[in-house]
């Protein structure tokens, strides 16, 4: 069966980070925002690591909003919730300073802008963990736009989170394609490569690998961003 649909990561892939610098960048900015309002900065970072991990293990029945909101509120009380244009203040006035954490290559442009050229359709694949300002705000810093695919996940529009693997049949639903129509190009083997396991075509960018299991990475298609160029040809 032929490829319909490039998914792409964005952390990591699209967007080069090293993921402590871009972490450190991200909750000492958003501290320092919300430190008015009376959060200890330690307590409001564990805070958000307990939201995160809600979302990971969402069992689909509610939004990932949901599910961070859900667990935020159980830590500091229901008012919490009030606080929220806050948050959405960081990001439209201090997010952007997070990118000088993050890296930047042209051939990420490129690569999507190629595959759109030869037909295919193309989705960003980001683990939703993050509204969708912030998801905005990182494609723009690659180089590329919101517009430049036809769905990107948000923790608004996401029920499931990466490597679970309902987060990719959500995606395939959505696209209305099957996993053997799709290719998954990303830089973390044990979020992104999962996606094999359905039957997806998948790609290993190793420019800013992650291989937190230590896997055997040969049975991959792999490579730079040249690599990845040269792999889009052929397709």
């Amino acid at each position: 069966m032929s490829i319909k649909v490039v998914m792409f990561d964005l952390d990591g892939t699209l967007l080069p980070m090293d993921m402590e610098r871009f972490t450190k960048a991200y909750f000492g900015l958003l501290a320092r925002k919300l430190e008015p309002l009376g959060y200890d900065s330690e307590k409001l970072i564990q805070s958000i690591w307990t939201g995160t991990a809600a979302m990971v293990k969402n069992d689909g029945s509610r939004l990932n909003e949901q599910a961070f909101w859900d667990k935020f509120c159980e830590i500091y009380g229901a008012d919490a919730i009030n606080d929220l244009p806050h948050f959405d203040a960081y990001y439209r006035e201090d997010f952007d300073k997070v990118q000088l954490s993050c890296g930047f290559s042209p051939m990420a442009a490129q690569a999507v802008n190629r595959l759109k050229e030869k037909g295919y359709r193309v989705a960003l694949a980001t683990n939703p963990i993050f509204p969708s300002i912030a998801t905005e705000k990182r494609i723009a810093w690659a180089g590329l736009s919101p517009s430049d695919f036809e769905l990107f996940t948000t923790y608004e529009n996401s029920r499931f989170c990466k490597p679970n693997l309902n987060y990719y049949k959500d995606i395939l639903s959505k696209l209305d394609v099957s996993a053997e129509e799709c290719l998954m190009i990303g830089n973390d083997v044990s979020e992104d490569m999962v996606a094999a396991e359905l039957g997806m075509k998948v790609f290993l960018l190793t420019d800013c690998l992650l291989n937190k299991h230590g896997e055997d990475i040969t049975k991959y298609d792999r490579g730079g961003f040249p690599e990845l160029l040269r792999y889009i040809e052929e397709l």
